[in-house]
């Protein structure tokens, strides 16, 4: 038998969270002396004792904790609240992830704002292209991208299908309809005549004069490098003379590589 002090030590919690335990029923002493109050545990208790450090240290609330060390709960509950538990801490992860790339994105804005941009006005060819739409509720990173993602990996899904060879890299062009409409285009140039290609649409880009600046970087953390150019922009005397437009010049798996050409056109 360990007196309360050594069975804390033995299993790295203070007394005082052992008292806890027990006044809760999740972790009982196997004696306590009915003259002195005085608790004593057992070596085989350190087991349950280190079940219930674990589940803490997984998020689990003491409640849920005493549930899921219940004698009689089903191995199908056990399984779902863990899968629960599991997706929770992705979903924090991807909340933490993209927190920091809008830090890193400030870092930079901040980094950046006492240098000129890196401005390059470009004449843009006419192009054909093959594309797919979708609508955002605003320009926000937060509102573009659950939209862009899907419609890019639906564009290049269905290119195969129709028997379209790309001719240049992936381009995503944004139109605002109305105040909180956005309609998303993913395109790809392709060389094919007009008609249906396995739902894609073929259009044709006119030809345009446009501002440009290379974005390096998460495309979530593209805001600042965005409004970089229309500070340019108007300080040049120009104005926005039609949709902006994004080139994905390289595409690793890491977002954190990724190579954007932005291009704003201007008249």
């Amino acid at each position: 038998m360990f007196s309360i002090g050594d069975f804390a030590r033995h299993g790295r919690v203070s007394v005082r969270m052992l008292r806890h335990y027990d006044a809760l029923g999740l972790l009982r002493p196997a004696r306590v002396d009915p003259a002195t109050g005085y608790r004593s545990y057992t070596a085989g208790q350190l087991a349950r004792l280190n079940r219930i450090v674990a589940l803490k240290d997984l998020g689990f609330t003491l409640d849920q904790v005493a549930t899921l060390l219940a004698d009689d709960l089903p191995v199908e509950r056990v399984r779902g609240m863990l899968a629960l538990r599991r997706a929770e801490l992705e979903a924090a992860l991807a909340e933490g992830a993209a927190r920091l790339t809008q830090v890193e994105a400030r870092l930079r804005t901040i980094e950046e704002e006492g240098r000129a941009p890196d401005v390059v006005v470009k004449e843009l060819p006419a192009m054909r292209v093959v594309e797919l739409t979708g609508v955002a509720a605003g320009f926000a990173p937060e509102a573009i991208g659950p939209v862009v993602r899907p419609l890019c990996a639906e564009l290049g899904r269905r290119l195969p299908l129709a028997d379209v060879t790309p001719a240049g890299r992936l381009t995503c062009y944004y139109e605002q309809r109305l105040e909180d409409e956005v309609v998303v285009h993913a395109a790809i140039p392709a060389s094919v005549g007009p008609g249906d290609l396995n739902g894609l649409a073929v259009v044709d880009l006119a030809p345009v004069r446009a501002a440009t600046l290379v974005h390096r970087g998460a495309i979530d953390g593209v805001l600042p490098s965005w409004q970089a150019v229309v500070r340019w922009i108007d300080g040049h005397g120009f104005a926005s003379a039609g949709p902006q437009r994004e080139l994905y010049l390289d595409c690793p798996e890491d977002p954190a590589g990724w190579v954007t050409e932005l291009q704003e056109p201007i008249g």
